[in-house]
């Protein structure tokens, strides 16, 4: 079983027809939907028809129950701790589709050592870099990695976010990422150059429209990408990438 740790929020998609103009109105499409990086590549990996398990943690209160439906409802195991208030994440999209985040986690940062026995039966568990680099999840992300690699288990991680490791130290984070060993590590461009020449089974590089490079002992391959027309917005788009990469090597 695959397991992924991490966030569960709401995310309030701001659909913008140009930049915003300061000081004033700018006509724009509000929407929301269930977000979180863990969240989004535990549907993406059920999807592709993986046995995924969701850990992380909610608020209690209305909408954090009905993102665990939400999700429970695409078919992930969804095994959560309830406390505070839960995380939204504020997505502007421009036009062409590139976004900016504006996080504000809540309660799935808070998340505190996890149930051993939500981690019965994981062979694999996927952790983005937000389940790293802040605390209290942080260290029960290591608390979980040690107790699966213990069994057996392999690692996955998702660099995820330039601005949450530059905040958190590029070179410690590099030095994590050795100590953990993971079997695989997902980034894009730009997040592959901050752990440029870090030794790992395999890097896989998302990078927007071009072909997908997977590194692997000195060698690259490249993944033609199809063009996706029209293109709504980007957010999501590499955690669904990581979902049915890891849905499929498992398979």
């Amino acid at each position: 079983m695959l397991c992924v740790i991490g966030d569960l929020v709401e995310d309030v998609v701001v659909r913008l027809p140009s930049a915003p103009a300061r000081g004033t109105d700018t006509p724009a499409v509000v929407g929301r939907s269930r977000g979180g990086s863990a969240g989004n590549v535990s549907a993406a990996a059920a999807a592709a028809g993986a046995a995924v398990r969701f850990v992380g943690r909610v608020g209690e209160d209305a909408i954090g129950a009905a993102l665990v439906d939400s999700l429970r409802g695409e078919g992930v195991d969804v095994c959560v701790q309830r406390a505070g208030r839960t995380g939204t994440i504020v997505v502007l999209v421009e036009p062409g589709g590139e976004r900016t985040m504006l996080p504000d986690r809540g309660a799935a940062g808070e998340l505190g050592p996890v149930d051993p026995s939500w981690l019965a039966g994981v062979s694999w568990l996927h952790v983005p870099a937000y389940s790293l680099c802040t605390e209290p999840i942080g260290s029960s992300t290591l608390g979980a990695v040690q107790r699966v690699r213990s069994s057996g288990g392999q690692v996955s991680i998702d660099v995820s976010s330039v601005a949450v490791v530059a905040a958190f130290g590029v070179a410690r984070f590099a030095r994590l990422i050795g100590a953990i060993e993971p079997a695989i590590v997902f980034a894009n461009a730009e997040e592959a150059e901050l752990v440029a020449g870090l030794d790992v089974p395999l890097l896989v590089v998302k990078d927007g429209g071009r072909p997908v490079r997977l590194h692997r002992a000195g060698a690259v391959a490249t993944v033609a990408v199809p063009p996706v027309e029209p293109l709504l917005d980007t957010p999501g788009a590499g955690d669904a990438v990581a979902g049915g990469f890891l849905a499929a090597t498992l398979a």
